[in-house]
């Protein structure tokens, strides 16, 4: 993996990817994403795996975007359905993948963050977790799937409040919503809890996991393959729009005062 932005362990039938950009928060390029799949792909023959996590280091974020020096350089529609298609090619690895896969959040998941997160089959938090579909604060939409999966977990209504509210969901509440399946509890750590999470997993056969993935992977992908070429659009014509620009000029700008005031 270039630079080790992926650690990849395997133990007990569980195969785990770590998110490993802490400096720059755990923000995810486009390359780390096809690191992502590409080790999801070269696991998902394994005989004996009952099932795969993807989590990040450190305990402040899970994933606090896309790495935005390089999505900054996408100005076009074609630019940006390029980087959505890529994007989501990488999210349906996982979607796709014949086993469970637990997304384990130790911190921020946020905008592109957020949506690596619900590509996952279920999702556990620490306590000091969050989560945030913040693309509408810089006047953009979803782009690889994450408006689906989100439609998906938590309904219609629901999920159209979150996208346009655009708020930072902690992780109590996020279990509440149904974002999240298992929260960790007090003096929990996450890996305990990811623990406690995966025990009567680890109690059925590869097989039977495979199957009741394969199950939920039909009824799940019939959605997208029915939604993703709406979502594609949407975020095409957004992220060209001058109010996608504006935003980002307004929120590089807060950024710099709050630097200069430190």
């Amino acid at each position: 993996m270039s630079d080790q932005h992926l650690l990849v362990s395997l133990q007990d039938g569980v195969l785990t990817l770590t998110i490993n950009r802490p400096a720059k928060r755990n923000a995810l390029s486009l390359a780390l994403l096809d690191d992502l799949a590409a080790t999801l792909n070269a696991h998902a023959a394994d005989p004996g795996l009952r099932a795969a996590v993807i989590t990040a280091a450190g305990d402040r974020c899970f994933a606090a975007g896309g790495d935005l020096d390089e999505l900054d350089s996408a100005r076009t529609e074609a630019d940006a359905a390029d980087m959505s298609r890529r994007g989501r090619a990488a999210l349906d690895t996982v979607r796709q993948f014949p086993l469970p896969v637990v997304g384990a959040l130790n911190g921020l998941a946020l905008g592109g963050g957020a949506e690596l997160a619900m590509a996952c089959d279920l999702r556990i938090a620490s306590r000091n977790a969050e989560i945030g579909f913040l693309q509408g604060q810089l006047n953009v939409t979803t782009a690889w799937g994450g408006g689906i999966d989100l439609c998906l977990a938590i309904g219609v209504p629901r999920a159209l409040e979150l996208f346009a509210s655009a708020r930072v969901i902690p992780a109590a509440e996020a279990g509440e919503l149904g974002l999240v399946n298992y929260v960790c509890q007090a003096e929990q750590t996450l890996n305990d809890g990811l623990a406690e999470f995966l025990r009567p997993w680890l109690q059925r056969s590869p097989r039977v996991l495979r199957g009741f993935k394969s199950i939920t992977k039909a009824a799940r992908l019939t959605l997208h393959a029915e939604v993703a070429p709406v979502e594609e659009g949407e975020l095409a014509v957004t992220w060209a729009h001058q109010d996608h620009w504006d935003a980002v000029a307004a929120a590089a700008a807060r950024r710099k005062s709050g630097r200069q005031r430190d």
